[in-house]
């Protein structure tokens, strides 16, 4: 079975952030970066999957020149090749313009399964999934905490996380993609036997011309949401605590909401 991983190299929450000079995004200079959580999660699943169907992972990432250390580890991991979509051009996209990209790149191979996480942890679209599906043709599933795939009848099993304790259980004919959840598994730790492996692997680099795509759709140019400002949450004060009764203490509640927040 092949298998295609979307993965993504996200500044590290634990790092000090920054807003950078334009405002529009954070200050990348002197940060670490990371493979975002749920994707190590979906490479996990894929190199499973891989190792029981006697098949190979390739894994995909947009960005800079910076993302190549994340598809090393991904190689040294146990993937057997990697394709890195890296111009200028692919810069600052949503989650259209980045799944169209993806989605020339994976569909101009041979794929059974299209594996990515569930969201990023820094833009948090939790959408290039589903649009990257759109744009193949392929069925579907999000918030997947369970996965299993029968390779002679091309049909997955899939467990998804719903709302109140509840799992959706349903099937899914191959070719299709599949958005995990964190959890779905346990991500392995690197070999020194892969890390030295992952020298010699192959990583192959894509423009837009590459895939016969007009630049202007992908990247900001042929993104639909334009990120106008970030900015650090404001810290607040001034707490309130209503005393008294449950009943009474609610009535309070109620009527602060009313007038003075003016939320309800």
């Amino acid at each position: 079975m092949r298998i295609a991983v979307c993965i993504k190299q996200i500044p590290d929450s634990e790092a000090p952030l920054r807003v950078d000079t334009s405002g529009r995004w954070i200050d990348e200079e002197d940060i670490p970066f990371v493979i975002n959580e749920s994707d190590e999660y979906a490479l996990e699943e894929g190199l499973t999957i891989a190792e029981q169907t006697d098949g190979e992972v390739v894994v995909f990432t947009l960005g800079p020149e910076r993302a190549r250390e994340a598809l090393r580890k991904a190689l040294a991991l146990g993937a057997a090749r990697a394709v890195h979509l890296v111009d200028t051009a692919f810069a600052g996209g949503d989650a259209m313009a980045t799944s169209r990209a993806l989605a020339a790149a994976i569909g101009g191979e041979a794929f059974d399964l299209v594996l990515t996480g569930s969201q990023s942890d820094d833009t948090g679209f939790a959408a290039t999934g589903s649009m990257l599906a759109g744009h193949l043709g392929w069925p579907h599933a999000w918030l997947v905490m369970g996965l299993d795939v029968d390779v002679e009848s091309r049909r997955a099993r899939v467990v998804r996380e719903m709302e109140s304790g509840v799992n959706e259980i349903f099937n899914l004919t191959l070719p299709a993609v599949i958005q995990v959840q964190a959890g779905i598994n346990r991500p392995r730790y690197a070999s020194l036997k892969g890390i030295m492996q992952a020298k010699r692997k192959e990583i192959t680099e894509i423009s837009p011309s590459t895939l016969a795509l007009d630049a202007g759709v992908v990247g900001v140019s042929g993104s639909a949401i334009e990120v106008v400002s970030v900015f650090f949450p404001e810290s607040g004060g001034g707490a309130q605590i209503i005393q008294g009764e449950p009943a009474e203490a609610a009535r309070q509640l109620v009527e602060k909401l009313q007038k003075e927040a003016r939320v309800l």
